[in-house]
């Protein structure tokens, strides 16, 4: 429910800011796009859950379990490769933080059934841009592309595990991306709104030390992977 306001939110800020801005009738930054490249930064908000799926042959019966997400933040740069007048290549690395709530239903304690997962990411996208033709002072685009994850917070490396209370995932994943944004055209800079879905390729969870016995928290997946939005603000 909190992702389909997230989305609702993004999609309301892009049109409105379109709507404002094609109202002017000065033609801001008239060769901006015609730069072989160029550089900015983002800033933005994400809200990430996981994706799961059961191994039916754990030996962990009605296995259940549930996210709780809450709203991260996310930060980077820019690098930007015309490649043609509708087709831009952006390299943005950056930071991305965030924290969720896991509930194992199946199990009956408070100390056994939730745990805590924070998580920071150095989040790498190689994105291509696919824009339309400019219109005054705006350009819709689409975008689409992988990117590298290196989880700080993974605790992958540590011989702890949820017998001991910690929930591991693993150091380095990639995902995919795909999004729709607004590029607008300033008196100093280009502004561009997007609001995207990122999702897990591979699967992140570290499965629990096989000598401790058959672990009711990760016997049952068969994968768990990131899936979220962001809410991207990029200023060029």
């Amino acid at each position: 429910m909190m992702s389909k306001k997230f989305i609702i939110f993004g999609f309301f800020l892009l049109t409105s800011i379109a709507f404002f801005a094609q109202r002017d009738k000065v033609e801001y930054l008239p060769t901006f796009d015609q730069r072989k490249i160029h550089y900015g930064f983002y800033l933005g908000l994400n809200q990430n859950d996981f994706k799961f799926s059961y191994n039916n042959n754990s030996g962990v019966p009605d296995a259940n379990i549930t996210v709780e997400p809450s709203a991260g933040f996310n930060v980077g740069l820019i690098a930007d490769l015309r490649l043609h007048k509708n087709v831009n290549l952006r390299l943005e690395p950056g930071l991305m933080t965030n924290s969720k709530k896991l509930y194992f239903n199946h199990l009956s304690t408070p100390q056994d059934s939730v745990r805590e997962v924070s998580s920071t990411y150095l989040h790498v996208p190689l994105i291509f841009k696919f824009s339309t033709d400019r219109y005054k002072n705006i350009r819709p685009y689409v975008l689409g592309g992988v990117s590298y994850n290196y989880n700080f917070s993974s605790n992958e490396n540590n011989s702890d595990d949820n017998f001991a209370n910690q929930f591991r995932m693993k150091t380095h994943n990639f995902m995919y991306e795909v999004g729709v944004g607004i590029d607008i055209y300033l008196y100093y800079f280009k502004f561009s709104p997007s609001i995207r879905g990122i999702f897990a390729l591979p699967s992140e969870i570290k499965y629990d030390n096989p000598s401790n016995g058959t672990s009711p928290w990760t016997a049952p997946v068969n994968y768990m992977g990131t899936r979220g939005v962001f809410l991207s603000l990029a200023f060029e």
